[in-house]
């Protein structure tokens, strides 16, 4: 008779019956020992929060700040009362008179400063004939109360005096004591004076939108150069042959020489007067007339573009050469069995294997070749139609003085930037992992 009795001992092999239930996975640990992790995670976060907060965060809520004020590159330092004190008159013995002056200001044109005082202790051997009502003199304590200061108020106060033997022993002479001058003022930046005169003064005139223009010009082709150019720079580069290593090392060299250097050796080789390319192109007969490459519309937006282009390949083409060397050479050996053309490999073979970091890149390229400033201010400096909104922030910050007014510039660029990154992300693919 067979025996059908299981033997007891664990099971070897898998369970193959459906489950009862559905799995899942541990609970969340809510215990005190997860709560002291936690904290302890923020602890060691705390330092990089705080750091990004003061690095970005509060520069960029600044300039927020600073675009809705009324304030002028002087009214960066609050308004002070000013004074120098002198002793005029030349007295050269005991009994002579002379005055003793002090000339006051506001340092600001236009902010009023409250409760203005002036203290100072007097040297030895000064006696006042007269003194001003608004002072008074308590042994050598002189004291004054001028009252409210207008902005751009200026006045000498002189108080005649005679000067006794005792001046002439101490050796002092006055304008080494010290005077005190105190005032209550308020900064523009600290105020409750908001506007958005700084936001209309900008958009009213038409030459903002022609800004806008050259900066999505220089910005939109200097970007799609910049992948052009490093695509195929990495092309060329993307097989072994002799002399490949210092091709490479010639290919960096725009992006690692200092910029101020590849700036001038662009003014010298480009000059009208001077420059080796204008020798070369009238004596092989291309131009009559040398070419102002950096003075005339539109040729010099199109030189800065190139500028640009050449600038940053090199970044763009070591990305690219990266990705591209990390590809299954599999697949282009199947291919070439298939007779695919080398065209045809590149197109439906690299390029979709490289347009995860084409994408980045031009995330990456578009944001930094819209907030560019330094290469356009040493090629034109913002002449010939090659004025961008970094280059108006600087006119309107420093060469007009308005400094609300630069601060709304920057806040626009940082709104189109801001637009761009959700239109960016919102209509890439998500196959690429963004």
């Amino acid at each position: 008779m067979p025996d059908h009795t299981r033997p007891a001992g664990p099971t070897t092999g898998p369970t193959t019956g459906p489950t009862t239930g559905p799995t899942t996975g541990p609970p969340a640990a809510t215990g005190p020992l997860a709560r002291r992790e936690a904290r302890l995670a923020w602890s060691l976060l705390a330092p990089t929060l705080f750091a990004v907060a003061a690095v970005v965060i509060l520069p960029l809520l600044a300039v927020f700040w600073i675009s809705v004020k009324p304030v002028q590159l002087a009214d960066l330092r609050a308004p002070a009362p000013v004074a120098r004190e002198d002793l005029r008159g030349r007295p050269e013995a005991a009994g002579d008179e002379a005055t003793l002056r002090y000339r006051l200001r506001n340092s600001s044109q236009d902010q009023t400063i409250s409760r203005v005082a002036l203290t100072d202790i007097w040297t030895d051997g000064l006696t006042a004939r007269e003194i001003d009502p608004r002072c008074t003199l308590e042994g050598s304590h002189f004291r004054c109360n001028f009252g409210d200061w207008e902005g751009g108020y200026r006045e000498t106060l002189e108080i005649p005096v005679i000067v006794d033997q005792a001046y002439f022993d101490n050796g002092t002479d006055v304008d080494a004591t010290a005077v005190i001058l105190t005032g209550d003022a308020q900064s523009v930046l600290t105020s409750n004076d908001f506007t958005l005169g700084n936001f209309r003064a900008i958009f009213d005139g038409g030459e903002f939108w022609s800004v806008l223009g050259v900066t999505l010009f220089y910005t939109v082709f200097g970007t799609i150069g910049t992948l052009v150019a490093g695509l195929f720079a990495a092309l060329l580069l993307n097989h072994s042959f002799r002399g490949q290593g210092i091709l490479r090392g010639l290919y960096l060299f725009p992006y690692v020489a200092p910029v101020i250097a590849v700036a001038f050796a662009w003014l010298l080789l480009l000059d009208p007067f001077s420059g080796s390319l204008n020798a070369l192109l009238v004596q092989m007969g291309v131009t009559g007339a040398p070419i102002n490459f950096f003075g005339q519309k539109p040729l010099a937006l199109v030189t800065v573009t190139a500028f640009e282009i050449w600038r940053y390949f090199p970044l763009s083409f070591l990305f690219i050469l990266a990705r591209m060397q990390s590809i299954d050479t599999d697949m282009y050996e199947a291919a070439e069995m298939d007779g695919a053309s080398p065209f045809q490999k590149f197109w439906y073979l690299s390029l979709p294997m490289l347009l995860g970091i084409l994408s980045v890149l031009f995330l990456l390229r578009f944001i930094w070749t819209f907030n560019k400033f330094d290469d356009i201010f040493l090629l034109t400096g913002g002449n010939a139609g090659t004025r961008t909104l970094t280059v108006n922030v600087y006119e309107q910050s420093f060469a007009l003085s308005n400094i609300g007014a630069g601060a709304a510039v920057a806040v626009v660029i940082f709104g189109c930037l801001l637009l761009f990154s959700v239109f960016f992300f919102k209509f890439i693919s998500r196959e690429e992992g963004l």
